[in-house]
């Protein structure tokens, strides 16, 4: 127990610009929602913390990425890793590449593991991880054709979704690096191999489908998440979290900023929008005064997530100041942008 406390202590202290809720004092819904984390993960893992000031948001998030990622299904856990490690990289998201490439070194090799990790997918070894993960690089373009059968639609493209939105989030919550900074590579590959290790039993497990879902009612499947009409449990999952992730945007983010939003997601050929943020600063310039500060976090979170700092978020906050409200903000950034991705990678190639 003591060490449990410790560990709950230190994860904590890496989520950054709110203050999650402790596992020792949360009710209701994010109470359940770390029951499960902990149960099926063995810790309430930064990522599930950083959205507990927002429960509904919390929910939205776990069952988005539980269902296809973590539940037991068809597709090997190995194969999903590398999807995620992929879109990682795509994300400029340093976090969450060092910790699904710390999960291919149990479930993949290390050399497989250090080749998604440094973008090298031609370097793979094995060639059903290179043509999955190379789609999922992708994925975000819409150009790449899936190399998998329609019945691995729901549980892949639910992982491209799931980690479009989590490397989003994680880049604004989080710290740049999961490992310690100023390991060797030879000392970063013996730290991954012991994390590797030790993550083994939550790797290997296959939760049953649908625990998830009682975390929020029902809702109807949009049109644009056709990918995951196939796997009933998938399905019921995205539309749950779509809607309470609507909601969040709809009670967090100014009107004239969803419509910036989805109107340049309409138009995003997948490609960065600019090395800096002029591009950002040009775009929110057609806003209200008002709902600038808004605009730049909302924006740069759906399209350069890296790019969020702390004189972001302070503008953020100056209208807007509570925990709750900055977590649902930057979720509905992610959650459209990934929603975008998911309708443009759906579409399995024919076998």
């Amino acid at each position: 127990m003591v060490a449990a406390r410790v560990a709950s202590s230190v994860v904590r202290r890496q989520v950054r610009y709110v203050a999650p809720v402790p596992a020792g004092v949360a009710r209701g819904l994010v109470a359940e929602v770390y029951a499960q984390a902990q149960d099926e993960q063995k810790l309430v893992v930064p990522p599930v913390l950083l959205h507990s000031p927002a429960p509904p948001v919390l929910a939205a998030y776990w069952m988005l990425m539980r269902e296809p990622l973590l539940a037991g299904r068809v597709v090997d856990r190995r194969i999903k890793e590398a999807v995620a490690a992929g879109v990682s990289v795509a994300n400029t998201c340093p976090y969450c590449v060092d910790m699904h490439s710390i999960s291919l070194y149990d479930l993949a090799t290390e050399d497989d593991a250090e080749a998604v990790a440094d973008d090298r997918l031609a370097d793979l070894g094995d060639p059903v991880v290179r043509s999955v993960a190379s789609w999922a690089r992708q994925a975000h373009t819409g150009t790449t054709p899936a190399p998998f059968p329609a019945a691995h639609g729901p549980e892949l493209v639910g992982v491209v979704v799931a980690f479009h939105y989590l490397a989003r989030v994680v880049n604004v919550f989080l710290p740049d690096h999961l490992l310690p900074a100023g390991l060797s590579g030879a000392a970063r590959r013996r730290f991954k191999r012991a994390v590797g290790r030790l993550l083994r039993p939550t790797l290997r497990a296959a939760p049953r489908p649908g625990r998830s879902l009682a975390l929020l009612p029902a809702a109807a499947l949009p049109v644009d998440a056709g990918w995951a009409a196939a796997d009933p449990v998938i399905a019921e999952a995205t539309a749950r979290a779509y809607r309470a992730f609507d909601r969040a945007g709809e009670e967090a983010v100014p009107p004239s900023v969803r419509t910036l939003v989805r109107g340049r997601l309409d138009r995003w050929d997948g490609e960065p929008p600019g090395p800096g943020r002029r591009w950002c600063d040009e775009a929110v310039g057609e806003l209200p005064a008002a709902d600038r500060a808004a605009g730049r976090l909302v924006l740069l979170t759906a399209f350069a997530s890296h790019l969020v700092d702390e004189g972001v978020v302070a503008g953020f906050r100056r209208a807007a100041p509570t925990d709750r409200e900055l977590v649902q903000a930057v979720a509905w950034g992610a959650y459209a942008a990934a929603r975008e991705v998911g309708r443009r990678g759906a579409a399995p190639a024919p076998r």
